[in-house]
């Protein structure tokens, strides 16, 4: 143990060195997640970090090292197939192991050229200029994927700069213990001050930044300069956990990245596909119940508990709605080659009639409490199919019976805490409003239609909304307070937040409107069925809503941005118009006033548990400094209360006090009648050891308090040393002397 403990120590800047490129490493992870499948992204950091860890815990042991890491590999590729349902986990272990085998590709991949870059980093980034080099087309990368990609980088870059300045700081300390081993072996000696050191130099650097001006930039860079020249927009989001900088020329589409919302976006009008259906829809995807104050995140558990798809049978619905449905038979026609996570229906699918013209439905799997299809097989290199026939139960909605079913009546017994999930930091002005907007109503239906109406009512739609207006770092607080325009996601996230502040369980849902309708020729007549319609679905069509959960009657979607429609099932009845009441903060040009520049052009948040930390630290330090420095200011103190500095023979006098008093803490007694030499004496009996440095001490106090002689500044600053070294040898010392006599 202790061989090998020894081995860690001596091979630090070998694991510093993996750490830091493990750091580097999961902030383009973070950049996949938008990209690649969650189980491509898990795999993929389970192996870097995996890995790391025994390059670090085996730092001598190179073949061991070597089979630790391959079984590590084939362990970690087994495990993240079983966990998101890519391996049935059933049958003989044989079995098992040959669906292992024929299901690594494309995985292995992925994991061994995890692999060999972890290994090819250290070897070949390995002086001071190539760590420059190496962070520097880092930065650079994230800066360009940053520009001319929806992704937001800000915080991938700035951690990547922390862990190349750790990176350079290893390097230095590695350089210096080769250079100076002597000095090594002191600086060794005291860790927690070269920490301590580090510390409050980040957190000077943190407190500074943070209370730094706003000043405008005395250069353009070339980016934004080219931005200029070719005359495109750019709209700044502020809110979340830094500023969203959303280029206007992002286009509309199918979202795949949900947990930072809003910005602008131009209308691309490319095909996605022809919905040929006997009843006009909205053509469901995905939904979401987690939100974060700044937009919506994916269950941890979501591709986790599917049931199988098998074609022309009838799939399991958690919800059971006691209601009527009506039957819908859509066969969508994909316009591209591009693949999605999930296959598009109305609401919902009850049962798959075919895919690609056949049967076979082993690529599909079914998530029963969300309604969503699922198609896996794109990442198994089987394409997107590009024609699917499916079935549909739409609920009937009984509007007139649903408007008066109470709380108790709908909510009772049930589980539906996820589905009214807030944040802890949820704006209470937007709780306020939501209770404000629907105190006439008394049953969950009627609140949750008010909710619509209000936002319909008295917010603009706009694909380019002004969000140079948003003060809050919430979104929902940002629109409905500051902004006050946007598209559907504005809309409908609100109205979710608002429904459950209330205590009405909704979700959020993102799939396409219904489209254009279109001619239908024979050739798009692929069934059997009369009466059915064909539409054009593209791009521009992306759109997000809300369903809300009403008990026994299950989920209904709400539309609640304006200029769209519902397709609902149901006899619509008439409603007298709302009328929204006044909201504080309302007037757009009192908004522009209050929003300062430093609100809104701040190109990055700080969290604030970073601004915390680094103001304690500080704190810590200035508390550290005056107690370093603690009796200078006594001496100080005493300067300003007699008016002129004091003498090296008043500060030895001060100091023999100052010692004197340390001693009695530690048990050292003195006699209420005795002289300090009479103590000094007695102590010397008990403690030889402290003979030499008492008696020091007790000849210059004398010198001081009765002899004519002058104490010089030498005189003082042995005192201070012999004092210093006192309280060193008493530390260990538990010796009580005893009093003497009176």
């Amino acid at each position: 143990m202790k061989k090998w403990l020894n081995s860690l120590v001596s091979s630090w800047y070998h694991a510093l060195t993996f750490l830091w490129i493990t750091l580097i490493a999961v902030q383009w992870l973070s950049f996949t997640s938008t990209i690649w499948f969650a189980e491509t992204n898990a795999l993929v950091l389970t192996t870097l970090v995996t890995l790391a860890a025994i390059e670090i815990l085996l730092p001598n042991k190179p073949g061991w090292k070597l089979g630790a890491k391959a079984v590590a590999v084939f362990i970690i590729l087994y495990r993240t197939l079983s966990s998101y349902s890519i391996l049935a986990n059933s049958g003989t272990a044989g079995s098992r192991m040959r669906e292992f085998i024929d299901n690594l590709t494309p995985y292995i991949w992925f994991s061994l050229i995890a692999w060999l870059l972890l290994e090819l980093i250290p070897l070949v980034v390995i002086t001071r200029q190539r760590i420059l080099v190496f962070l520097g087309i880092n930065i650079i990368a994230f800066g360009i994927l940053d520009s001319f990609t929806p992704s937001i980088l800000w915080e991938e870059v700035a951690w990547t700069v922390f862990a190349g300045m750790g990176w350079l700081v290893s390097k230095h300390f590695q350089s210096f213990s080769l250079r100076y081993p002597q000095g090594w072996k002191y600086l060794r000696r005291s860790p927690f001050k070269i920490a301590a050191n580090i510390a409050i130099i980040f957190s000077l650097v943190i407190v500074a930044g943070v209370n730094m001006p706003e000043v405008p930039p005395t250069l353009t860079d070339p980016y934004t300069a080219w931005r200029k020249y070719s005359g495109t927009a750019e709209v700044t989001m502020a809110g979340g956990a830094g500023t969203l900088n959303q280029q206007m020329n992002t286009e509309s589409g199918y979202s795949r990245q949900d947990n930072q919302l809003g910005g602008g976006f131009n209308f691309d009008y490319s095909p996605v596909m022809n919905v040929v259906t006997s009843q006009r829809s909205y053509w469901r995807g995905e939904t979401r119940r987690i939100y974060t104050g700044t937009g919506w995140v994916e269950d941890a558990n979501r591709r986790s508990d599917f049931d199988t798809v098998q074609a022309n049978q009838e799939l399991d619905n958690e919800d059971h709605p006691a209601i009527e449905t009506e039957q819908v038979v859509q066969t969508i026609n994909m316009a591209g080659e591009e693949s999605y996570p999930v296959l598009f229906g109305a609401y919902s699918i009850n049962r798959v009639q075919s895919v690609d013209g056949g049967t076979n439905t082993d690529w599909l799997s079914w998530k029963s409490e969300q309604s969503e299809m699922y198609w896996n097989s794109a990442r198994r290199g089987n394409p997107f199919p590009r024609t699917y026939t499916i079935i549909s139960e739409v609920p009937i909605v009984p509007e007139s019976e649903l408007r008066k079913q109470t709380f108790d009546a709908l909510y009772s017994g049930r589980q539906i805490d996820e589905y009214v999930q807030m944040p802890d930091d949820f704006p209470k002005r937007v709780t306020d409003l939501a209770r404000q907007i629907t105190e006439s109503a008394d049953t969950p239906y009627e609140k949750v239609g008010l909710l619509q109406q209000y936002l319909q009512q008295n917010f603009s739609y706009t694909n380019n909304p002004d969000v140079s207006r948003a003060q809050s770092d919430d979104f929902v607080e940002s629109f409905l307070f500051d902004i006050r325009e946007g598209y559907c996601d504005y809309y409908s996230t609100s109205l979710v937040m608002m429904s459950r502040s209330l205590g009405i369980p909704a979700r959020w849902v993102k799939g396409y409107a219904p489209g254009q309708q279109v001619f239908l020729d024979d050739t798009q007549a692929v069934t059997d069925e009369e009466n059915m319609t064909a539409y054009a679905v593209s791009n521009a069509d992306a759109h997000s809503w809300a369903e809300v959960y009403f008990g026994d009657y299950g989920w209904i979607p709400v539309e609640a941005t304006p200029g769209f429609d519902m397709p609902l099932l149901t006899q619509q009845e008439e409603v007298e118009p709302v009328i929204a009441p006044e909201v504080e903060e309302e007037q757009p040009e009192q908004q522009e006033q209050e929003t300062g520049p430093a609100e809104t052009n701040d190109e990055m948040a700080i969290n604030a548990g970073f601004v915390w930390a680094a103001g304690a630290v500080l704190m810590l330090w200035a508390g550290y400094i005056v107690w370093r420095n603690r009796i200078a200011l006594h001496f100080y103190m005493l300067h300003l209360r007699t008016g002129r500095p004091l003498t090296p023979g008043e500060k030895v006098v001060v100091e023999t006090e100052r010692w004197l008093r340390y001693l009695q803490r530690k048990g050292w007694r003195r006699g209420s009648n005795e002289t300090l030499r009479e103590s000094i004496t007695r102590w010397e009996q008990d403690t030889p050891r402290l003979s030499p440095v008492l008696r020091q001490l007790l000849q210059v106090f004398e010198k001081a308090r009765y002899s004519p002689s002058t104490v010089s500044e030498e005189d003082w600053i042995a005192v201070r040393k012999a004092a210093a070294e006192l309280r060193v040898a008493t530390k260990s010392t538990q010796t009580h002397v005893q009093a003497g006599p009176g």
